[in-house]
């Protein structure tokens, strides 16, 4: 089993996860979400490396003290990564049980692939952008179904307090009273961690 990366960030400091992580960002993405900021992601000469979850366990086992003594871990990250939900089980079968393994996604995917990592995801990093259907569209170009289904879904199972929720300001497309009725649907859901900042759109875009 290899996945393809797009890159490896060491030592990152509460970041994405609690302590030190080391985030591994995989190639591929089913939205194409206008301000993205790993268009790499998209392209086939973006993929950086292939690697194995034997190999990647490997390889960042130069990091475990620093996981170890601040009770970090690794973060996956994309694009996508539950699109490769089997690997990331694989490798976390595989790595110490110390490590704490964290999840940044967008949910867009099947329900299948969310649950193969549940049992092992200690906290997650949902992307949300907007819970308007029309904005969500716009935006990402995708149907807003599979992240409703994944959320209900992980709400369902009592996750709320192992997950913050991503809820961006996005120029042109939201306004402040969208996201906070956003917000306000998802506290329905009983999720109560939520990350709200402004995208700082670069002049190139």
């Amino acid at each position: 089993m290899k996945a393809p990366l797009i890159a490896i960030a060491r030592h990152r400091l509460s970041v994405d996860g609690d302590g030190v992580t080391t985030l591994v960002a995989f190639h591929g993405c089913p939205l194409r979400c206008q301000y993205c900021l790993n268009r790499q992601c998209w392209e086939p000469e973006g993929i950086w490396r292939w690697t194995t979850p034997e190999e990647l366990v490997e390889e960042l086992m130069k990091d475990n003290l620093y996981f170890l003594a601040t009770g970090g871990g690794v973060c996956f990250g994309g694009g996508e990564p539950l699109l490769y939900s089997d690997f990331i089980a694989a490798f976390s079968q595989l790595c110490p049980p110390e490590w704490h393994i964290y999840l940044e996604s967008s949910l867009h995917v099947d329900q299948q692939q969310l649950e193969a990592v549940i049992p092992y995801v200690h906290h997650y990093y949902i992307d949300v952008k907007d819970l308007q259907p029309d904005i969500y569209h716009r935006y990402t170009t995708g149907d807003i179904a599979p992240l409703l289904h994944n959320l209900s879904l992980l709400a369902d199972r009592k996750l709320q307090e192992h997950i913050t929720i991503r809820l961006p300001l996005i120029i042109n497309y939201n306004t402040d009273a969208d996201r906070q009725r956003s917000q306000q649907q998802l506290e329905a859901m009983g999720y109560t961690h939520f990350d709200r900042f402004d995208y700082v759109v670069s002049k190139k875009i």
